[in-house]
């Protein structure tokens, strides 16, 4: 059934007041047509001594992780021993984000994400273990809590005396974060509120000490109320622990709990942040989430490159090794090419949560995409080139391609951030082609001022384009063409969004048009990682390899496979270009109602 236009406006006004923010992002330039390359160049390295508590770190966590984390016993058990979850707390594991005047190492994110590639290469249920602990757990407490909050919650959190979780989803509320239905109502005195709901899919949700929930207060501007962040523990009266660990297909290891609260009392105090801006402090939270995906997707994928090429000059048929033949070649570059991509966008995504930037959360969002979608590709390439052998459990690689498959649709499904990267990315172009604000209460695009905006004879001339294509600062003559390609399709990027939005005609239309937005979020992921992947590429060439290190140090480090995925995405975002204009979309629609109609 299709929305009517009450809930397509009340969507409208909960994606406005949530997207709303700084327009200064680098990927947000790009429907512009624009290239911030200050926001990429040169590509971030850290100090030395912050190196070096990194590469001390990563080593420690290498170290232990080779000893003590055995992946196959922790997936047919389906449980984190508690002799890895105390000795990744011997170790300094949860330390690291906490800020040191609580007992923490005060990392930044750039630091934090080596070791997490580090477990997401070793084993994806700890590294999911640790990252909804870290990224989106004690984070929440450092960024929207209080002084006197941090100082009553962070303490024990970094010995591994207690641990973090964080409640968002409900049996209504996945994707849809806004349909959030636990409330909490405050009591007559105000002195607390009465927190009344359910929550699954949580990890940690069942072991955790100290849970973030969300749950909608009353607000007199929106009827149903607006959500807010509550700091919860599992003595409070009301807490129902219903499921510690569900049964799953992958990272099993991991403790996915639901939870039940009736009429529990939570103190007033215990308010994270502000008052029904629960959502905005999630998609933060979320944020770094996200960028943490990147780093572990890239861990994941650096094991497989490695696995599947030590298996292909190893396995002989047809009197060759599989590593001659050129289709097994083909999976071994692609998943080089897109590995080397990974690691490019997560550094620069990291960098800008480092500098304090405004804006990131389009560029966040791009690369978990980027990375869940690519590491499915890239495991599954390897499981192929194994073979049979790699389908029995006597092997990682069954295991990764189960772990793999959640990637996509945790925080944040795929195909709802694709269309969250269009809606957001298209804001600005739309908001001045008669804007989107203005378009959404009146409903059409102004085909006239449209017109006027793009010149009677057909040229594009908007105010945000400038007639020749950006500057890419590439220093090395190497790299001086594929600056120029990139140049040329971000401008035409910014040159084709207002045909799109002419020949939509109005808001309405655009706000459900999926099809388009996978095709504009596409290009834009494109762009947007081929950029990092040319700040990457600069830096090697000019004599360094990752942060700093000398270029012969990392064999994922390697030019020509930084070079191959520029060849791979300039051919795909062309092709989606052409897909603008000319596709199937009336016929798929055909075909997919014609089925439906007979089930």
């Amino acid at each position: 059934m299709a929305l009517t236009a009450q809930q397509i406006d009340e969507q409208r006004k909960e994606v406005e007041e949530l997207i709303a923010g700084p327009d200064v992002g680098f990927a947000k330039a790009l429907f512009f047509g624009k290239f911030k390359g200050e926001l990429l160049y040169p590509y971030p390295t850290l100090p030395a001594d912050k190196q070096a508590a990194a590469d001390e770190m990563a080593a420690k966590v290498k170290s232990f992780a080779d000893a003590h984390i055995d992946h196959m016993k922790i997936d047919r058990e389906a449980r984190i021993p508690d002799s890895v979850v105390q000795g990744l707390a011997d170790i300094g594991m949860y330390k690291l984000t906490i800020p040191p005047e609580y007992g923490g190492l005060g990392f930044g994110q750039q630091q934090y994400l080596k070791t997490m590639e580090i477990l997401g290469g070793h084993d994806a249920s700890v590294a999911v273990f640790v990252n909804a602990h870290h990224s989106i757990g004690v984070r929440a407490l450092c960024l929207f809590g209080s002084k006197e909050q941090q100082a009553k919650w962070l303490p024990g959190l970094y010995d591994g005396s207690k641990l973090c979780a964080f409640a968002l989803t409900e049996p209504e509320a996945g994707s849809d974060a806004g349909n959030v239905q636990a409330v909490a109502t405050p009591t007559e005195d105000g002195s607390a509120y009465i927190l009344t709901g359910t929550k699954h899919y949580i990890t940690n949700g069942g072991i955790a000490h100290i849970l973030t929930v969300m749950a909608r207060t009353p607000d007199p501007s929106n009827s149903k109320g607006k959500v807010t962040a509550f700091l919860v523990t599992p003595d409070m009266p009301g807490f129902e622990v219903i499921e510690a660990r569900a049964e799953k297909c992958g990272i099993r290891g991991t403790a996915t709990g639901k939870m039940r609260f009736t009429n529990m009392r939570v103190p007033k105090e215990n308010v994270l942040g502000q008052i029904g801006r629960g959502l905005q402090a999630a998609l933060t939270v979320l944020n770094y989430g996200r960028v943490t995906f990147g780093a572990t997707c890239t861990g994941h994928a650096k094991a497989c490159i490695r696995a599947m090429t030590e298996h292909a000059k190893k396995r002989v048929q047809f009197q060759q090794p599989l590593s001659e033949f050129h289709l097994v070649q083909k999976k071994i570059a692609f998943a080089a090419a897109h590995c080397f991509a990974m690691e490019a966008a997560t550094a620069e995504c990291a960098a800008f949560i480092d500098r304090g930037a405004p804006d990131y959360m389009l560029e966040t969002a791009i690369l978990k995409v980027f990375a869940t979608e690519h590491l499915w590709t890239i495991v599954n390439d390897t499981l192929q080139v194994y073979g049979g052998k790699g389908y029995f459990c006597d092997q990682p690689i069954e295991r990764w391609m189960r772990d793999a498959r959640i990637n996509t649709i945790g925080e944040g499904a795929n195909d709802v951030l694709k269309a969250f990267i269009a809606v957001v990315g298209c804001r600005g172009p739309g908001m001045y082609l008669k804007g989107l604000q203005d378009d959404m209460l009146g409903g059409r695009w102004s085909l006239r001022k449209i017109g006027q905006s793009l010149g009677v004879v057909g040229k594009l001339a908007a105010p945000w384009l400038t007639t020749s294509a950006p500057t890419v600062p590439v220093q090395s003559s190497e790299l001086t063409e594929d600056g120029y390609t990139l140049a040329r399709l971000v401008r035409e990027f910014g040159l084709k969004l207002p045909h799109v939005f002419m020949a939509l005609k109005d808001e309405a239309t655009f706000a459900q048009a999926e099809l388009v937005h996978e095709r504009i979020a596409d290009i834009a992921i494109d762009l947007y990682v081929s950029s990092c992947v040319l700040a990457r590429l600069d830096h090697l060439l000019a004599g360094k390899g990752g942060n700093g290190k000398s270029i012969g140090a990392d064999p994922y480090a390697d030019a020509v496979s930084g070079k191959y995925f520029l060849k791979l995405a300039f051919r795909r975002i062309r092709d989606r270009f052409a897909a603008l204009d000319d596709n199937d979309d009336v016929n798929l629609f055909e075909s997919a109602k014609s089925t439906i109609a007979k089930f």
